[in-house]
């Protein structure tokens, strides 16, 4: 029961591969898209940042609260 659900699963993912491989050659200066947040012009016009980048300002505007 359980091999041919594998079987499958398999077949269908070896095909999306073979779909995406070829988009990727057919086209003039195929490439992978390139989703980073940081790359994104519409991202970087709202101010968002990845994660590491927020990270990168927010230690380097980093004040410790007093407690006392």
């Amino acid at each position: 029961m359980l091999l041919p659900v594998f079987i499958l699963v398999v077949i269908f993912l070896g095909l999306c591969l073979i779909g995406l491989s070829i988009s990727i050659l057919l086209k003039k200066n195929g490439k992978f898209p390139n989703t980073h947040i940081g790359k994104s012009k519409a991202m970087k016009d709202r101010g968002i940042h990845c994660a590491n980048t927020t990270d990168q300002l927010e230690r380097q505007n980093y004040k410790p609260i007093d407690l006392d």
